[in-house]
């Protein structure tokens, strides 16, 4: 049998994508075969395909952190043929084969069960931006974030772990001001829930080890400056979610809003992130993500149209969620 895959290589001619036509004889080793209904594009995958950072660490490879699907093949007594499943990072699309693929085999451990309130193209919709949009707001309710202390803010607002965290928050009755260097955008975000939208101008460039206490809990997928400015103006023990790097991988800041307010940097990796905290942040995405807000977050590709949405991706230029049918 044969496939699609985009496939990285990299070799003397340099480093390349392609979509091209493989036998089953190429898939990795693992206990679980999955046919692979759909895919995303997230911040990861633009990197590896437009090879921009060296986040692929073995060639070649099937890029896509995430995918949905059903078991084909199975030597896991956890899966059988049939089961409908989800991946998100385990570091696929960096050391071993990912999503963006028609067919896909890994290890059972790295699945978890399509959640019944979603479609498999649902799913993926929210796929692991909005998973770990809801691993930080879960970090916010465990460091004691309620909706009554103030304000949370949400940067990078307008992409795919922000569009999620906005609408999760918004509905579990958080007030939340949206940060974005798009301000045409702003309707959208008032669509999810934001509260108040900001410009990301006044929060990018170098500020104070203090400022003015704004905000009772953020979360924020940029990094850097931003980062540094949101810990700056989080009020007293406050909590500030990091997930991101959009900005750059620099934290410029002092330790004074963590001696002097209180304040709690909680660091969010949804790579590895243990399979009993994955379940439980899949169950509270079923309970917690009003599913009518995704159609607005997201928009649908085909598999060939993923090469150019890559640096798109990384450019800023796209809102929300990138859904990827690979069958299409």
């Amino acid at each position: 049998m044969t496939f699609r895959a985009i496939l990285i290589e990299k070799d003397d001619q340099g480093y390349r994508a392609g979509l091209q036509n493989l036998d089953d004889s190429a898939l990795p080793e693992g206990n679980v075969t999955v046919r692979v209904a759909y895919s995303t594009l997230n911040y990861k995958d633009g990197l590896a395909i437009t090879g921009k950072s060296p986040v692929v660490r073995k060639f070649p490879m099937v890029p896509g952190v995430d995918l949905v699907g059903t078991v084909e093949d199975s030597s896991d007594p956890d899966w059988r043929v049939g089961d409908q499943v989800v991946l998100n990072g385990w570091g696929v699309g960096e050391t071993h084969w990912g999503g963006l693929a028609q067919r896909a085999r890994l290890k059972g451990e790295w699945l978890v069960p399509l959640p019944e309130a979603f479609t498999p193209e649902q799913a993926m919709a929210i796929g692991t931006a909005g998973y770990t949009a809801m691993l930080c707001v879960m970090a916010l309710e465990r460091h004691g974030v309620r909706p009554d202390q103030g304000e949370v803010v949400v940067t990078g607002a307008a992409g795919g772990v922000g569009s999620v965290a906005v609408a999760l928050l918004a509905k579990l009755g958080y007030t939340v001001a949206a940060v974005t260097g798009r301000p045409q955008e702003s309707d959208y975000l008032k669509g999810l829930g934001a509260s108040t939208v900001l410009d990301r101008a006044e929060l990018s460039a170098p500020g104070k080890p203090l400022g003015k206490e704004r905000w009772a809990g953020a979360v924020d997928t940029v990094g850097s400056h931003t980062l540094a400015n949101v810990c700056a103006q989080t009020k007293y023990r406050g909590t500030v979610a990091a997930c991101g790097l959009a900005g750059g991988m620099d934290f410029p800041s002092t330790v004074a809003p963590f001696i002097l307010r209180g304040v709690t940097l909680a660091g969010i990796d949804s790579v590895m992130c243990p399979r009993a905290e994955r379940l439980l942040a899949w169950q509270r995405l079923a309970k917690d993500l009003d599913p009518t807000k995704l159609a607005a977050i997201t928009h649908t590709i085909g598999l060939s149209q993923a090469l150019d949405a890559g640096a798109q991706v990384l450019a800023g230029q796209v809102r929300g969620r990138v859904v990827v049918d690979v069958n299409a």
